[in-house]
């Protein structure tokens, strides 16, 4: 599939079938996440595969926003292993696992799992319920699974602002 095309396609799914993921397949998005680029390649993101029935339970205790996926991929960022810009002390880490959760999505996409970026999660609750260390940061949700045939985009999904709105050349 040519890449722009797939951009294009890809929609946030919030309604899957009833079938969990096969492991090649979530091996092969995990894969693509693995090779994404990160500040200094620092490489602060750890991925927390949720895939069974039990963790699939403690997921939803912990947000609304599951949608019944069967699979669901938490991404932190250890704030130990990151790079830290000198001018100002921002961290790298949160743009990198912005990064491996948009290639994790976008392989999703190519292999036919639809996916939704959920940051509507209570990130305490996430801690206790997968007993994640303090330096980890719970940063997306990436819920997932094969959509339902009647998953169809949100209303608002092919809205977008025209492109002289958001891009300026040498000054805004």
């Amino acid at each position: 599939m040519d890449f722009m095309k797939l951009a294009r396609s890809r929609f946030s799914v919030r309604k899957f079938k009833d079938c969990p993921l096969e492991r090649e397949v979530i091996d092969k998005i995990l894969a693509c996440g693995h090779v994404a680029p990160t500040g200094c390649n620092k490489q602060p993101q750890r991925i927390l595969v949720l895939n069974s029935v039990a963790s699939i339970a403690k997921l939803k205790r912990c947000s609304k926003c599951h949608f019944d996926a069967p699979t669901a991929m938490l991404v932190c960022y250890n704030r130990e292993e990151t790079w830290t810009r000198p001018y100002d002390g921002a961290l790298s880490a949160p743009v990198d696992a912005g990064i491996v959760t948009t290639h994790m999505m976008l392989m999703a996409e190519e292999l036919g799992v639809g996916t939704c970026w959920v940051m509507h999660f209570d990130p305490a609750a996430m801690r206790k319920e997968f007993s994640i260390p303090a330096h980890f940061e719970p940063y997306a949700l990436l819920v997932m699974g094969y959509p339902h045939e009647s998953a169809v985009p949100a209303p608002m999904h092919e809205a977008v602002r025209p492109i002289e709105e958001v891009v300026f050349y040498d000054h805004f």
